[in-house]
This record gives C-alpha cells, structure tokens and sequence, in this order.
C-alpha cells in the first residue's frame, strides 16, 4: 500500500513539474519577464534621439549591456 502511495505522489509532482516548465517556457516565448527587447546600437533606432551624438557615445551604445569595454579605448 506504501508503494502505491509512493508511486502516486511521484506522478503528481512530475505532472506538477511538466506543467511549471510547460507555462515558464511559454512565457518566455510569448515576450514575457524572462525575456528582454532588444535595441540595435545607434541614435536611429531610438524612441527619442539625443540632440547630441559623439563617437563615445556611439561606443558606449555599442558596447552596451556587455562588460568589455569598446574597442576604441
């Protein structure tokens, strides 16, 4: 009888758990928290563009969310 139990319990967390990977990955997809919008680098491909526009900033845009540093440095 233990085993049965055992067995049952073991079904109901793995169809618990396919069912919490099935939403996760469906979120992901459908544009939800676990993904982000990406920009291309650039003043053109900004919702408002700055009235100003040097090669730093340019490097910076590029460079960006990366943690090396443009190579122009």
């Amino acid at each position: 009888m233990g085993l049965i139990k055992l067995a049952a319990a073991g079904a109901i967390g793995y169809a618990l758990y396919k069912y919490a990977n099935q939403n996760k990955a469906q979120t992901a997809t459908a544009g939800g928290s676990d993904s982000y919008p990406v920009r291309d680098a650039g003043p053109e491909n900004m919702t408002h563009t700055p009235p100003r526009w040097s090669k730093t900033d340019e490097a910076i845009d590029e460079s960006f969310p990366a943690s090396d540093p443009p190579s122009t440095y």
